[in-house]
């Protein structure tokens, strides 16, 4: 004995789990990225340090950069 399938009165929508992301979804990770990039790259904290003078340089390059 077969039993009958059920069918939809609404197609199914492609967006998934993933359709729309609330704005602090995004917002959070980029503000948290930015505030570990300030604390990084911000010269009054540099105390002396004894690291490798080629990961000096490039901090200071990405600094520059950020800065224009």
């Amino acid at each position: 004995m077969s039993a009958p399938t059920p069918t939809r009165l609404h197609p199914a929508t492609r967006a998934g789990a993933a359709g729309r992301l609330p704005w602090w979804a995004l917002a959070l990770p980029v503000l948290a990225f930015t505030a570990l990039l300030a604390l990084i790259l911000n010269p009054s904290d540099a105390h002396a340090t004894t690291g490798d003078p080629a990961i000096t340089h490039l901090f200071e390059r990405v600094h520059q950069l950020i800065a224009r």
